[in-house]
């Protein structure tokens, strides 16, 4: 399925639906970010938001809308967008950054400035009605996920600081905001999620492996990490991959949970890789500069 990146944008990301025909691909824009839909199906194209830019939060569970905010540098807004174009805006506040969800509710995570830490809500419907689930003073909390089965939520911490690349924590915690633990150090600030697998009992998520490395903090070029995968019973992690140079990011899980599918970052080169869970072998997925996977279940 050819598609060419309109002129004068770059391609930030390609995001699937937990199910569904359509795939959300982020651009970079003169004009800012724009968010568009493209239907596996027909091969259409559609931007759902025309008057602001828009960044790309999450599916929805059915895989029919997709949350957006908008609007960033006017009047910030978060809006669920249907796939037949559709918009209802959301009453969570303009500080929000960060949205999951599940089948019948939703998280928001929002930050009031550097320094004040920030803290994470669920909500459901529009939005107007909410709980505080966790709040820590000192970190940001950055891709919350539910479980398969929406009982748990994992997320990873980011400390509050000016540091852009640092390294942060992954974290657990049931829906209702209890028995919050931390399962193991993570990379934080390159903006990588920590992954579920298909049976809820595996969270994939990015390492770094270089924490003493001063310019890491600083230059996303001088990171060394690795992809590692947590039992979250057992908080047991494996090494998925052995880089010893260049950097992976956001691992996607395949549907039946034995693969991941992963950018990596080697001598400047990215390519699109694929590790078997079972086996150990990783391979590129081609020979040609490639980049975001996502696996489609229609």
């Amino acid at each position: 399925m050819p598609f060419s990146v309109p002129a004068n944008c770059g391609l930030l990301d390609i995001v699937s639906p937990p199910v569904g025909r359509f795939l959300a691909i982020e651009l970079s824009c003169p004009n800012g970010q724009t968010v568009l839909f493209l239907d596996t199906n027909t091969a259409g194209l559609t931007q759902p938001v025309r008057d602001s830019d828009s960044h790309f939060l999450a599916w929805a569970a059915d895989g029919t809308a997709a949350y957006l905010k908008i609007d960033s540098l006017g009047t910030p807004g978060v809006v669920r967008v249907s796939t037949d174009g559709s918009r209802d805006p959301l009453a969570i506040p303009e500080f929000t950054y960060d949205l999951a969800t599940s089948q019948d509710a939703f998280t928001f995570t929002l930050s009031r400035g550097l320094g004040q830490g920030s803290e994470l809500h669920l909500a459901n419907g529009n939005g107007r009605r909410s709980q505080l689930l966790y709040a820590d003073p000192d970190h940001y909390v950055s891709f919350a996920r539910f479980s398969p089965n929406g009982t748990q939520i994992a997320f990873l911490k980011i400390p509050d600081t000016q540091t852009p690349f640092t390294v942060g924590e992954l974290w657990v915690m049931s829906r209702d905001g209890s028995n919050a633990r931390k399962l193991a150090d993570a990379d934080a600030g390159h903006g990588y999620a920590a992954n579920w697998s298909p049976e809820g009992k595996r969270i994939a998520f990015v390492v770094r492996e270089n924490p003493a490395e001063a310019q890491a903090d600083r230059l996303s070029e001088a990171l060394l990490s690795n992809l590692y995968v947590v039992d979250v019973e057992t908080d047991t992690s494996v090494q998925i991959t052995h880089l010893e140079s260049g950097r992976v990011e956001t691992p996607h899980w395949s549907p039946e949970g034995n693969l991941l599918a992963f950018n990596a970052v080697i001598n400047d080169r990215m390519a699109v890789q694929v590790a078997d869970i079972e086996t150990g072998e990783v391979h590129a997925l081609n020979a040609e500069l490639a980049c975001c996977p996502a696996w489609l279940r229609k």
